[in-house]
């Protein structure tokens, strides 16, 4: 029960990061708007073999804004979506995605304002539950039946962008002549999903933090659980932890401003910058099992010989603005209990890793070196992992990838490898449709203590309608409505760097460098 708590947590989040980052765009002055051309309760009448219109209604975006028909619906078998029809609509669609193992109640009021935001400037929303509900099949329970499985790992996004373009074909009597997606975490898988398996979806996708190696994350979160099994660290000492890292990696990139711009390569090492306790345990040193259990998180996963899996690099010890560490739940916690990694993983590996489904399964059951290689089913059906974008480029669309760099959930390097991976696959034209963004001191999909406040949907769709790549998007620390910091990103594998003088809280003083 109490890993369901958390996991149900964690897809609380879900909302805050797949709802469509509006901050920035506005629309051209001299946008054309469609009207429908039918009423919108007309479309209860369009339920077919394919799907069911459950209800079509007409409401307002907002207690003053404009009016939409908010369409709710279920594909066989049991894949439920919504579809919000402005009535004053400006031709674009935009799909959201979900978080965690999604199975998101589309009537739960915590999605509500991500969807009026768009709707009220005449985008055409739509976003799916991927094919079950959490609420009766909570975390991975839903993948013993396949066709769940399927749905959530791929079928059910596109099936859902098909069945919005077709309603609003029937709606306003013309199809979406811009399409988009935005998704984290989850979400950003699915964006991947989208430019992989069904490269002619959509026209721009924003994918942040993507966990793009979905069964390789799991393999890593039992690694770190197996770890702090066997030597615990309490969540005591992840401040003097933090301390320690900060200390060694902070003026790395020759500014000290609180911020890691190269976790992977600042070259913090536990057993040489860690205090060591010499008379038993106490809270301003670690011991060697301690020390050990850190050791093997920052180190890479290994099996039978081989890297399966990057070290999970430095940066999200730090406590954010809510003055907890970055770690606090997912990899360690306060008070007895598992961890929100170690409830992902669990589930994961007893009911999606194998063909035979164990919900008694421990991750003191998983053995690594031998289950890896069993993996390779769930990977080729779950997983974003192909560098072949070659039908997306075709297609002309565009991608714009972002992690960051102190996400206490997933690990950010495995992003930037497949970057790598998709740059000696497609060459140096990838620039061209696919950019990639790695941001300092931002936790999983916003907050941290990095500049986590941008809106990469802007970017994208001005990239897609003006032809204008975004060559260096400005980010902002906000805390209380104030911002406290600006800095750039800059296309990977292009660094931030100072200029040397002005303030270091200022983005105008930073430039975009090769590396």
């Amino acid at each position: 029960m109490r890993h369901l708590v958390l996991l149900t947590l964690a897809s609380a989040l879900a909302f805050a990061q797949n709802g469509p980052h509006m901050r920035d765009w506005q629309p051209p002055a001299n946008e054309q708007r469609s009207a429908p051309s039918r009423p919108c309760a007309s479309l209860v009448a369009e339920t077919g073999y394919e799907y069911s219109i459950i209800t079509a209604v007409e409401e307002r975006a907002g207690e003053n804004g404009p009016t939409y028909c908010r369409v709710l619906g279920m594909i066989q078998p049991e894949v439920r979506f919504e579809v919000n029809l402005p009535t004053a609509w400006n031709n674009r669609l935009l799909f959201f995605g979900n978080g965690g193992y999604a199975g998101d109640d589309l009537s739960a009021p915590g999605g509500r304002g991500a969807r009026v935001d768009a709707i009220a400037k005449g985008f055409l929303v739509t976003r799916t539950n991927t094919g079950h509900d959490a609420r009766t099949e909570p975390a991975g329970t839903f993948a013993v039946h396949p066709q769940k499985l399927y749905d959530y790992a791929f079928r059910s996004l596109h099936v859902t962008a098909e069945t919005a373009k077709r309603l609003a074909r029937i709606y306003y009597g013309s199809a979406p002549k811009r399409s988009y997606y935005f998704g984290c975490s989850t979400g950003g898988r699915q964006g991947l999903i989208f430019a992989q398996r069904f490269p002619h979806d959509f026209d721009g996708i924003v994918a942040g933090a993507p966990v793009l190696d979905f069964s390789g994350t799991m393999v890593q979160f039992t690694a770190i659980y197996q770890a702090l099994k066997r030597a615990p660290v309490p969540y005591s000492k992840l401040s003097l932890l933090a301390t320690r890292v900060y200390a060694v990696c902070d003026e790395k990139d020759g500014l000290k401003d609180g911020l890691i711009d190269n976790p992977a390569g600042c070259g913090f090492t536990p057993s040489r910058d860690l205090p060591r306790c010499t008379a038993g345990d106490s809270s301003g040193c670690f011991t060697e099992g301690q020390i050990t259990a850190l050791t093997a998180i920052y180190s890479p996963i290994t099996a039978n010989g081989a890297t399966r899996y990057p070290a999970w690099p430095v940066s999200s010890e730090i406590a954010g603005p809510n003055g907890r560490s970055g770690w606090d739940n997912w990899i360690i916690r306060e008070q007895p209990g598992p961890t929100i990694s170690q409830g992902f993983a669990e589930s994961f590996f007893r009911y999606l890793a194998y063909p035979k489904k164990d919900p008694s399964l421990s991750l003191d059951q998983v053995d690594l070196a031998r289950d890896i290689p069993l993996l390779e089913e769930i990977h080729l059906t779950l997983d974003a992992t192909n560098p072949d974008l070659s039908a997306f480029r075709e297609r002309n669309g565009r991608l714009l990838m972002w992690f960051g760099l102190a996400d206490q959930a997933l690990n950010p390097q495995r992003a930037i490898g497949y970057y790598e991976e998709t740059l000696a696959r497609m060459g140096p034209g990838t620039k061209d449709f696919f950019r990639f963004y790695t941001i300092p001191g931002v936790f999983h999909c916003g907050s941290g203590v990095g500049c986590a406040a941008f809106d990469p949907l802007a970017s994208v769709i001005r990239w897609v309608e003006e032809g204008v790549a975004p060559e260096r998007i400005v980010t902002s620390r906000i805390e209380q409505g104030k911002v406290l910091r600006t800095r750039p990103i800059c296309p990977y594998p292009q660094r931030v760097r100072y200029n040397g003088t002005g303030s270091i809280d200022e983005e105008s003083n930073f430039s975009c460098v090769a590396p």
